[in-house]
């Protein structure tokens, strides 16, 4: 009797998709606000700033979350945000950025993070109000490079992409003297796992830092480089003025009241927990007088 061999049909590990946020740097534009805490600490609404990026990632279902900061702040937000977000099997990791070198960085301090999956970066200090539109396009994402734009009237102070009748990217250039387009790259990026061979093999800029746009162009030549228009505001809370303005528009247009459900209720059992403790130390407090 002959027994025939069973053939096995292999099949690819499907991607999974890891969220970054970029919280380094020393938020100098901010001191001395910033002079005993991380820019992203300060708040943003009745929330720190931090939540806000997280907001994006946790509404687009992503359960693997890193969070790159500086060394003095290196605890800070996985003390916070681990406790809040376990329940909701969320797990929340940290790593060290020693000098700010450039975005592209944190997909080379965030290899062994990212593993084989697709990531989203997110920059800390970035709001949006189009939030929806950011976590669909992550949901949907499966290969490529992904931007979000948004049409600006000032061009010139950021990347700028120019895109066809048919809204294909046929160009990126970071901050022209003599912008063709009004679409200024947003601070919200998905990549897959490529990024990372991509990111080791960038070479610095003339300004000694390694640039986002270069990977930009990467995935651009390759023709894989899609763009999302995004509508709403969107702000870079990077200075005294673009923070001040974050918090207006987050408490005037509610920002923190439309976060992901499972925000809401960690933050809800958070603010509880918190005022129980409060209570509890006041209590103690008054018996020992």
């Amino acid at each position: 009797m002959v027994i025939k061999k069973k053939t096995i049909k292999k099949t690819a590990r499907k991607m999974r998709m890891k969220g970054i946020i970029l919280a380094g740097g020393t938020g100098s534009r901010l001191w001395p606000l910033t002079d005993q805490t991380s820019k992203q600490m300060l708040p943003v609404g009745r929330v720190p700033m931090i939540f806000h990026p997280l907001n994006v990632l946790v509404k687009a279902g992503i359960k693997d979350i890193l969070i790159i900061t500086s060394p003095q702040h290196s605890g800070n937000f996985v003390n916070m945000l681990e406790p809040l977000l376990r329940p909701y099997g969320i797990s929340i990791f940290s790593s060290v950025q020693q000098i700010p070198a450039g975005l592209p960085e944190a997909f080379t301090i965030g290899a062994p993070f990212i593993g084989g999956d697709n990531v989203t970066m997110i920059l800390g200090d970035n709001i949006f109000e189009d939030v929806d539109s950011i976590a669909t396009a992550i949901k949907k994402f499966r290969k490529g490079g992904c931007i979000f734009a948004k049409e600006v009237p000032d061009p010139e102070r950021f990347g700028v992409a120019t895109v066809n009748s048919k809204g294909v990217v046929t160009n990126i250039v970071e901050k022209p003297l003599k912008p063709e387009s009004n679409l200024a790259i947003t601070g919200a990026y998905i990549y897959d796992n490529h990024v990372i061979k991509v990111a080791q093999d960038l070479t610095p800029s003339d300004r000694g830092e390694f640039e986002i746009v270069d990977l930009h162009n990467h995935y651009l030549q390759k023709g894989t480089l899609q763009l999302h228009k995004i509508n709403g505001e969107w702000l870079d809370a990077g200075t005294i003025e673009s923070w001040h303005e974050a918090n207006v528009l987050a408490i005037e247009k509610g920002f923190v009241e439309k976060f992901d459900p499972i925000l809401l209720e960690a933050l809800e059992k958070g603010f509880r927990r918190n005022k129980a403790i409060g209570k509890a130390q006041l209590q103690a407090y008054q018996g020992i007088e």
